[in-house]
């Protein structure tokens, strides 16, 4: 990792780690990594390359010429594929849950890996993730669990989708994301878990400026 300050954020999908993650990355000067969107955009690559989700060696062949990057523009970071701007497409559902499926493959992950820690660089780096800290940053300098409840996770998606104009089904978005939780937090390799060194915060109850504040106090401590 060199010298750059890692931050290094886990925790499943509809916790917050998105938001919080931007915010302290623009808090901080520092670089934004959103591991979450290198596996979705495989996930999509493998899907428009017409290979199954279980063909392991496909796979691995399609993350290694993987181009892939990240834009800074004035309504947040995109994310291309090529010179395909993804951004959306690789946010739906049926992407995400594609994505849990290919991130399992050991050979994926390992293939992966090394592009994930080439973003440490100084002055810092915020890594946004499911093993962030202990998988890909363990030397991170501050490693942080954010929870939430699988309902509430459920209820702030329906929201999202709902102020986009779409319509959400809260019982499926439930039932998918508990067999999402299922899948990450059983997985052989690098399951979804909290670093032994991290900061746990559930922000069930905690809006996201509780969950900044007490995230930056933390940071805070860290750089002293």
């Amino acid at each position: 990792m060199g010298k750059a300050f890692v931050i290094a954020v886990d925790g499943p999908g509809g916790a917050g780690k998105g938001e919080l993650t931007k915010r302290l990355a623009k808090e901080l000067g520092y670089d934004l990594l959103d591991s979450g969107a290198i596996y979705r955009v495989l996930a999509y690559a493998v899907r428009k390359a017409g290979l199954a989700m279980f063909d392991e060696d496909s796979i691995v062949q399609e993350a290694q010429v993987l181009s892939l990057s990240f834009e800074i523009q004035d309504d947040g970071v995109h994310v291309f594929l090529g010179d395909e701007d993804v951004s959306k497409a690789i946010r739906t559902e049926e992407c995400g849950l594609n994505a849990s499926k290919v991130a399992p493959h050991p050979l994926v992950r390992q293939a992966l890996l090394q592009r994930q820690r080439d973003f440490a660089k100084e002055p810092g780096l915020v890594a946004d993730g499911r093993d962030m800290g202990t998988i890909v940053f363990p030397d991170a300098q501050v490693k942080i669990f954010l929870d939430a409840s699988p309902e509430v996770r459920a209820k702030r998606r329906v929201l999202q989708l709902e102020q986009a104009g779409k319509e959400a089904d809260f019982d499926l978005i439930l039932q998918e994301i508990t067999e999402r939780d299922e899948r990450d937090r059983n997985r052989p390799v690098a399951p979804l878990k909290p670093a032994e060194d991290a900061l746990i915060l559930d922000s069930t109850n905690m809006s996201i400026e509780e969950v900044f504040n007490t995230a930056m106090d933390y940071i805070k401590s860290k750089q002293q």
